[in-house]
C-alpha cells in the first residue's frame, strides 16, 4: 500500500473461505503474494496486490493474517 501522509479511509473487502487456508494468496515463480480489494468511502475500489517476499507457504500465511490484522485495527479505528 502507497505511503500517503493523509491516507483516505478505507474499508477492507475480504471474504475468507476457512476450507482454503491459503484464501488471498498465490505463488508467482516461487514467491508469495497476497491480494485483496480496498473500498473508499466515496464508493470506488482498489485492487491491491502485495508481495509477502518469502518462498515458505507457511510464512505467507502469517504474513498474510498479519497484514489482515493490521488493517482490520486501521479500519476499527477510523470508523469508531
Amino acid at each position: 500500500m502507497k505511503n500517503n501522509p493523509n491516507p483516505i479511509p478505507v474499508r477492507l473487502g475480504v471474504r475468507v473461505d476457512d476450507a482454503n487456508p491459503l484464501h488471498h494468496l498465490w505463488n508467482n515463480h516461487g514467491t508469495w503474494w497476497c491480494h485483496l480489494t480496498v473500498h473508499r468511502p466515496d464508493g470506488t475500489s482498489e485492487r491491491v496486490r502485495l508481495s509477502l517476499k518469502t518462498r515458505d507457504r507457511e510464512d505467507a500465511r502469517a504474513k498474510r493474517d498479519k497484514i489482515f490484522g493490521r488493517l482490520a485495527a486501521a479500519e476499527t479505528s477510523v470508523a469508531g
